[in-house]
């Protein structure tokens, strides 16, 4: 990547604040149901079509490429047409908006049908599966007058803003260090025995080219031709908090990363492992581990010299520095709110209405995933590499 190149993220980001509103497709009525299509219907987008229903959309449309997946969408949506194909979904009639919860590797073409299609999207992350498919998916929304939200969140989260409110009202003062971490003991052997119902292993692989094994598709994530692993995955949703808090969202200037294979035998991506980012001002430390649940689930410390952020599934607390002395053991500040998916959900329906910016844009998607793009081009060259070469 040049310095234009490395610029990209930062330039997109300043021009999201000052991104015009687009006209309607239609005039909405108070009364009016967003229709929407679901692309892939897997647990996810089971569980966040569920939310788009609660929230008064309407789902017209269901694709997958695996029959039970289908079939167990039908059950909330018994009315939606079903699909193999995505674009056939896509030239269904009457459909809005869509939401995409197909494997990583699939969401650029994915993303690139809809927007030729016409078509509103709520995407998963990590938004791509690459630096190059970022660049490529903000410069084609942006040529588009489609809303685009990508599924972060924590964006919409009442919790973390108000955390982040508190960051730039300097409550931490200078932050040196930030610690996201991740421990959950799920880790295990892959499941290689039959699948059970059929499924269209070409259109699954879509741009891929991988033989057949019921564990790649069962565990996609842990096989790089489909995914960036546990690092994009879980990394997107700590790394933008972090950046976005610390005012980075122009990406790393470079990361190093260590992992290893614990238990999940017959998979290419670790289960453990370290990422360390370089930042102009601070350093960050993002920590994985799925064989182990001592302080389980997610978690982001902010360290600052004037005070300590953790921000965790508990909520959100500070402590004031130092931390040593026996009035600063107790919370200066504290919020037990949760990560809804509601609110995230709500704001994408009330964009698509309105055509104003929803929380999280394609700009905010390429800057989540850059560092942990970045982290897994350094683990599998066992080097550091800087933002610049890539």
């Amino acid at each position: 990547m040049d310095a234009n190149r490395r610029g990209f993220l930062k330039n997109s980001l300043a021009a999201v604040s000052a991104a015009p509103l687009f006209v309607p497709r239609k005039a909405w009525g108070a009364n009016d149901r967003i229709t929407y299509g679901v692309i892939g219907a897997g647990g996810r987008g089971v569980y966040v079509s569920q939310v788009f229903q609660k929230l008064g959309a309407e789902c017209v449309a269901i694709c997958d490429v695996y029959e039970p997946n289908i079939q167990r969408a039908l059950k909330n949506a018994p009315g939606a047409k079903t699909y193999v194909d995505y674009n056939d979904l896509l030239a269904q009639e009457g459909i809005d908006a869509v939401l995409i919860a197909t494997p990583d590797h699939q969401h650029y073409p994915n993303l690139m049908a809809a927007l030729k299609a016409g078509k509103d999207v709520y995407l998963e992350k990590p938004m791509s599966h690459s630096i190059e498919e970022s660049r490529k998916m903000v410069e084609a929304v942006r040529k588009s007058k489609q809303i685009v939200q990508i599924g972060m969140q924590r964006r919409s989260a009442e919790m973390v803003l108000k955390a982040k409110q508190k960051i730039d009202e300097g409550v931490l003062g200078k932050i040196s260090m930030v610690k996201p971490v991740w421990n959950w003991n799920t880790a295990r052997p892959l499941n290689n025995s039959p699948l059970e119902g059929k499924i269209d292993w070409k259109r699954f692989c879509g741009p891929a080219k991988r033989e057949f094994q019921p564990m790649c598709f069962r565990s996609w994530r842990l096989f790089w031709e489909f995914s960036g692993g546990n690092m994009t995955d879980q990394g997107t949703h700590l790394m933008d908090v972090t950046q976005w808090f610390t005012g980075t969202e122009s990406g790393p200037l470079s990361a190093i990363c260590y992992g290893q294979i614990q238990k999940t035998t017959g998979s290419e991506v670790p289960d453990v492992f370290c990422a360390v980012f370089e930042y102009p001002q601070h350093m960050v430390t993002w920590t994985l581990n799925y064989c182990n649940s001592y302080h389980n689930g997610w978690s982001i410390l902010f360290q600052g010299d004037k005070g300590t952020m953790l921000m965790d599934e508990a909520g959100c607390r500070i402590w004031a520095e130092p931390s040593t002395r026996p009035e600063n053991r107790e919370p200066i500040y504290e919020d037990r709110a949760g990560i809804p998916v509601e609110a995230h959900v709500q704001n994408f329906l009330d964009c698509c209405r309105t055509r104003k910016e929803p929380n999280a844009p394609v700009e905010v998607g390429a800057s989540a995933v850059s560092g942990p793009h970045l982290a897994n081009i350094a683990f599998k060259q066992r080097r550091q590499v800087r933002m610049s070469e890539v």
